[in-house]
């Protein structure tokens, strides 16, 4: 090896950095004690940390061997947290970069007795109250006091990183002694752009639902008081950046703009979210392979920040109705609701792919419970004067119809619901997400029923995909009653928005054409339901847990629909019968037919078609611990990024 014609010590084959080297000394195991001298920590937050190389070097230690050099990793994580207090550049930017990838390691990996010996690594259990009682006061100080919105988000990054880490552990209750809420929304306020709002957010989301089943967490109530609307408008106006972002990553792999559009249409529909025409999506991807590959990753992980987007719908009616009604993002022409459906559409358009975009899908439709649920917003929703334009996935067939005008956004959130159902149908059925997606349908018919709001929409689609997807229960009824044992609770609200339509919808259908529809239809799945009943008679609903009045009539939903359909298949057949020179009659004979038939149809009343139960956070519990779960180890991939 040559020697240094300065030094006369050997050159090394390469080069290594200052600071790799530091790394190194820190961590080997060996007499020499770097980790008490002054002068080697003012030397190691002098240098700019090489991030790739500590945790590269990180991550070659065992557990085993961490809690063996403890005292390194101790002095590492405490002269890190003094550096952040004591706020000298570049130091304190450089320790909250070490900082953020050595927790992000550390707490990765896994210990005998996780608790313990993370707190052996990090702290010790002597001096564990103090160093993260200091740690949680240095990351509030330079969240909300510091002069550079860089050097916030890095600290962002910090609390990130441990939240996230050791959230099944107790070392999170640090940052609910020290509140952040106050310095999170003060950096939101000072935010520049939407996309800053999204990690105090998604920090905000993590840190309200942390054991929030075991103890009153301190951000709820603060969720559930907060009234500055400035800040409120901020947050929206960053989910709907982040749900455009995410949208498009969807599209980045296969696009479902129609063919035949001019230029000048393609970008009013990517600024506007407008939808397009029938015509089939093309795939960007090479191949089907790789475009399967690609939609199974989604959602990215940027999906995490709904999380907290759930908890203030849930406790704010504030922040819902801001939600709802924000104005468009003047750079893109979208609104941030309307990027949040469209987001939910392509979500939920995908579910079958991943139990993770299940999961997230399954949130945003407890969001949107949420905010149909409330009187006030749903008559927003419905308004024929608010429109809203919302572009919908159609990457698979079939396809939702082209409606590229601005509509009332109760239709797009209607359509989303149709094409749930269409394109999640398994044998083995998600039923969560039907429970789901029917329970919300119900919701707003009954919604439509209650305040006797006629609606135009392309009803005909609503009736095809219940129908449909009636017939699909029937003939896996066998597998399907013997895997699930929740299916009452899908049957249920089903066979009650069936019933709900035929004996309420002409208060919301919007002419008698589309009542005769539904009758029609109705007719064509006959058979199917008294298959349905015979296949499914344990799970029905009783008509007594439905009607509100005792001294009336008592007949079950699904005997409603089959005396509907006996009756006008009966009409028709007689009117078959008359010596026509034909026995198959048309479409429009038969609608006719049936518009005749109503004179003699006598349908019973019945009260509680249009009743639902209230959402109760506690009844979604378990599935609420799940997405928290996603979505921690979500933001764990964001910040390895």
């Amino acid at each position: 090896m040559e020697e240094s014609p300065l030094t006369q010590d050997a050159r090394p084959t390469s080069f290594q950095p200052k600071i790799d080297r530091l790394y190194e000394d820190l961590f080997k195991q060996d007499d020499e004690d770097y980790a008490d001298s002054d002068g080697f920590w003012g030397e190691f937050f002098l240098l700019k940390p090489d991030k790739s190389a500590l945790e590269r070097r990180l991550e070659a230690i065992t557990t085993d061997d961490l809690l063996h050099i403890q005292h390194e990793t101790q002095q590492l994580f405490m002269r890190a947290v003094y550096q952040v207090k004591a706020r000298k550049a570049p130091s304190d930017e450089h320790a909250l970069n070490t900082l953020t990838v050595f927790l992000g390691v550390i707490l990765a990996k896994r210990y005998t007795n996780p608790s313990a010996d993370i707190i052996t690594v990090l702290a010790g259990l002597d001096e564990v109250d103090t160093v993260f009682f200091e740690f949680a006061n240095a990351i509030e100080g330079i969240v909300r006091t510091s002069g550079s919105l860089e050097v916030r988000s890095k600290a962002i990054d910090v609390a990130l990183s441990l939240t996230s880490g050791a959230y099944q552990t107790s070392l999170v209750s640090y940052f609910t002694h020290r509140d952040l809420f106050p310095a999170l929304m003060k950096l939101i306020q000072d935010s520049e752009t939407p996309e800053q709002v999204f990690k105090p957010y998604l920090l905000l989301g993590l840190l309200a639902n942390y054991n929030k089943f075991e103890f009153r967490n301190p951000y709820r109530l603060r969720l559930e008081d907060f009234v500055n609307e400035g800040i409120i408008q901020k947050i929206i106006r960053g989910l709907g950046s982040t749900c455009s972002q995410s949208r498009d990553s969807y599209v980045a792999i296969q696009e479902d703009i129609a063919e035949g559009w001019t230029l000048s249409n393609t970008l009013a529909y990517i600024s506007l979210g407008l939808l397009a025409s029938a015509k089939g999506a093309k795939p960007i991807l090479p191949n089907a392979d790789d475009v399967k590959e690609g939609f199974a990753v989604l959602p990215n992980p940027n999906a995490a920040v709904l999380l907290g987007v759930y908890d203030f719908t849930n406790a704010n009616k504030i922040f819902c109705s801001n939600f709802v009604s924000c104005p468009p993002d003047p750079r893109t022409g979208e609104a941030p609701f309307s990027a949040f459906l469209s987001f939910t559409s392509y979500t939920l358009h995908h579910g079958y792919r991943s139990l993770r975009a299940t999961r997230y899908g399954l949130l945003n439709l407890l969001i949107l419970r949420i905010i149909v649920e409330d009187l006030v917003l749903c008559k927003i929703l419905c308004d024929p004067e608010v429109l809203l334009a919302v572009r919908l996935c159609r990457q698979r067939q079939p396809f939702l119809p082209a409606t590229p005008k601005p509509r009332p956004t109760i239709t797009s959130i209607l359509d989303i619901l149709v094409d749930t159902i269409n394109h999640n149908l398994r044998r083995h059925l998600d039923t969560p997400l039907y429970i789901s997606t029917v329970g919300l349908i119900h919701r707003i018919l009954s919604y439509l029923t209650f305040t006797r709001t006629r609606l135009t929409y392309h009803w005909s689609l609503l009736w095809q995909t219940l129908l449909s997807f009636l017939r699909f229960m029937t003939t896996y009824a066998p597998s399907l009653t013997v895997q699930d044992p929740d299916l009452t609770l899908l049957i249920k609200p089903f066979l009650t928005t069936l019933a709900l339509a035929v004996t309420s919808g002409e208060s919301f259908l919007p002419d008698p054409a589309a009542y005769d529809d539904l009758f029609y239809k109705l007719v064509e799945a006959g058979d199917y339901l008294n298959r349905f009943k015979k296949a499914f008679q344990p799970h029905l609903p009783s008509p007594e847990a439905l009607n509100a009045n005792p001294n009336g009539p008592i007949t079950a939903p699904i005997d409603i629909l089959i005396q509907v359909a006996a009756h006008n298949h009966d009409l028709v057949e007689a009117e078959k019968g008359k010596g026509r020179m034909s026995s198959n009659l048309s479409p429009k004979e038969v609608s006719k037919v049936i518009r005749q038939g109503y004179e003699t149809l006598s349908l019973p009343a019945m009260d509680g078609l249009d009743r639902w139960d209230r959402f109760r956070e506690g009844d979604e519990r378990g599935m609420l611990k799940r997405v928290a779960r996603v979505a921690v180890e979500d933001t764990k991939r964001l910040l390895r990024a």
